[in-house]
């Protein structure tokens, strides 16, 4: 595996908020292609500003690399080919008049033509249970269908890794476990931003730690979610 491009390699990233917050101090994090990852860690660990630099809407200072591409300015088109950023809060990504238009989004900005553009969207949508809802507006769709409808719109665009945030936040136990069965479904990597320590069980082969904006333990989940002081000393337990 070591010998592989991997899927996402960051390499001493730091970061600071312009109010002199630092928000990652120094990490470095290999995912591998296949690779589902649990990032979990308290509020302000520093999670979602990792995975914002995974597609280059923030910049810090070190490295980051997705297929070995470097995330800088000047290939943030490439890089966005291949990285699927899902926000915690989903009406961030559901802005147009349809949930089809709203999913075909990505395709069409990617040159595709137009029945190619929407039969990947209606592929997508099939794919996670919301086809009959094409023509609703994001906005009307419940919380589940919507955290749904988010990740839909990068899977249309044939990403090979998904960033997402928070995925099963605010989802009534149902939606939960479709969610986390639709997941298990999808190809390529993942690398999981979230609190929800029953799907790093049941989704990842692997747990990173986050605190103070350090990765500080990664291992199986079974092993590390189980180690009461490490999750007490870190304000997860």
């Amino acid at each position: 595996m070591t010998d592989l491009i991997p899927a996402a390699l960051t390499q001493d990233l730091r970061f600071t908020y312009p109010d002199g917050a630092l928000a990652l101090d120094g990490v470095s994090l290999r995912v591998d292609d296949g690779q589902k990852v649990g990032l979990v860690g308290a509020n302000g660990a520093g999670k979602s500003t990792l995975l914002l630099h995974l597609n280059g809407v923030l910049t810090g200072e070190g490295s980051v690399s997705v297929f070995g591409i470097p995330v800088i300015k000047r290939n943030l088109k490439e890089v966005r080919k291949r990285v699927g950023l899902v926000f915690q809060n989903p009406d961030d990504q559901l802005f147009m008049p349809t949930l089809l238009d709203d999913v075909a989004f990505g395709p069409r900005n990617m040159g595709l033509s137009e029945n190619d553009a929407v039969a990947k969207a209606m592929d997508a949508l099939n794919r996670l249970g919301l086809p009959q809802l094409s023509n609703r507006n994001g906005y009307h769709l419940s919380a589940g269908q919507k955290k749904r409808a988010a990740i839909a719109t990068v899977l249309s665009m044939g990403v090979p890794l998904l960033a997402l945030d928070e995925p099963t936040g605010g989802l009534d136990p149902k939606n939960r476990r479709e969610l986390i069965a639709t997941l298990k479904t999808i190809g390529g990597a993942q690398i999981i931003a979230t609190h929800d320590f029953g799907l790093v069980r049941e989704l990842c082969g692997r747990v990173v730690i986050m605190s103070d904006g350090k990765i500080v333990a990664e291992g199986a989940p079974d092993a590390l979610l189980c180690d009461e002081e490490l999750l007490k000393t870190h304000g997860l337990a």
